[in-house]
């Protein structure tokens, strides 16, 4: 059962409560898949970048690191139980499995990522190509996993061109991947907006109007309080397989 909000919970938006903060949650497994020939070697996910998120890892189990490419140029944060790291928009990540890396997913805006906010490190001509990209972008229904591992291979090869110009010093790599991944995303930007409204800005503003009513003395939102579950679902998701959670559909609990 959803909670229906009450008339007297000011800065209440329609259906279930938000994750704190209008954040995505999923459990990652990191894919163990050994790169392909001519590669960097590493088992691990995906590399890609966000436009407008900002993105968390509390790590849980195993070990492993991230690899993250900047216009300071290219790095490798190793990655253990216990450690929490994060990275702003513009950070291009892949993940590397040493054994068993298991990690908490803390996702800025939730909505925006399933929308779109994520654009490949596919090689140049694909990343020019609208029609291409979306082709090599998209998951096989009837092959999930084996089209997953496949745009995993098509963008680690141009993770690879895009690494070396950056450890070499060469900061117009970073700014020319950047200036593509704008040209793909721009036509969405619209619903983009409509999404961040409805939800982390919504958040935002219930917070700004219940801190208005505290002030005037009005406790009335408390009287809204419930607990709420949610329920986790499957994904082949860039970085390894997913256990997400939906930011809005939680079962009331009490």
């Amino acid at each position: 059962m959803h909670r229906t909000p009450h008339t007297d919970d000011p800065g209440t938006t329609a259906g279930a409560p938000a994750l704190p903060g209008g954040i995505g949650l999923s459990r990652l497994r990191v894919y163990d898949w050994p790169a392909p020939p001519g590669a960097d070697g590493h088992c691990g996910g995906t590399p890609h970048m966000h436009l407008a998120c900002t993105e968390a890892y509390a790590v849980t189990g195993g070990s492993g690191a991230v690899q993250v490419v900047t216009a300071e140029g290219a790095a490798t944060v190793p990655l253990a139980e216990g450690d929490l790291v994060w990275f702003t928009p513009g950070t291009v990540h892949r993940l590397i499995n040493d054994g068993g890396l298991r990690i908490l997913v803390l996702m800025q805006n939730a909505g925006l990522p399933e929308a779109g906010d994520a654009v490949f490190t596919f090689p140049s001509d694909v990343l020019a190509d609208p029609d291409a990209y979306r082709a090599a972008a998209a998951l096989d229904p009837a092959d999930r996993e084996g089209s997953a591992r496949r745009r995993r291979d098509l963008a680690l090869a141009g993770h690879a061109v895009l690494r070396d110009r950056a450890a070499a010093g060469d900061r117009s790599a970073v700014a020319e991947f950047h200036a593509a991944a704008l040209r793909l995303v721009r036509p969405a930007l619209a619903d983009w907006r409509r999404t961040f409204e409805a939800g982390p800005a919504a958040e935002v503003a219930r917070t700004a109007a219940q801190l208005a009513a505290l002030a005037d003395g009005d406790a009335a939102h408390l009287r809204s309080a419930a607990v709420h579950r949610g329920e986790a679902g499957d994904a082949w998701g860039m970085c390894g397989r997913l256990d997400t959670y939906a930011s809005r559909d939680g079962a009331r609990v009490i």
